[in-house]
């Protein structure tokens, strides 16, 4: 699969390849060099990871939805 780079040294992957890394927009796909050229990952969100940060948010902001700010 060949992908084209614009001036801005951007790509457009194709959807096949974004489902089949179950990617949606807002997500960020992980980089890794290897041996043999470079591999894609997708980079989820640990939400096990935000479990301390919960309760510490000031409550006259309101609540934050990963889910809906996806969406």
């Amino acid at each position: 699969m060949i992908v084209k780079i614009t001036a801005k040294r951007q790509i457009t992957l194709p959807a096949r390849v974004l489902d089949a890394l179950g990617l949606r927009a807002g997500d960020a796909i992980e980089l890794r060099e290897g041996p043999d050229g470079f591999i894609l990952r997708a980079r989820r969100i640990d939400r096990a990871r935000l479990a301390p940060l919960r309760g510490k948010l000031r409550k006259s902001r309101g609540t934050f939805d990963l889910e809906s700010l996806r969406d």
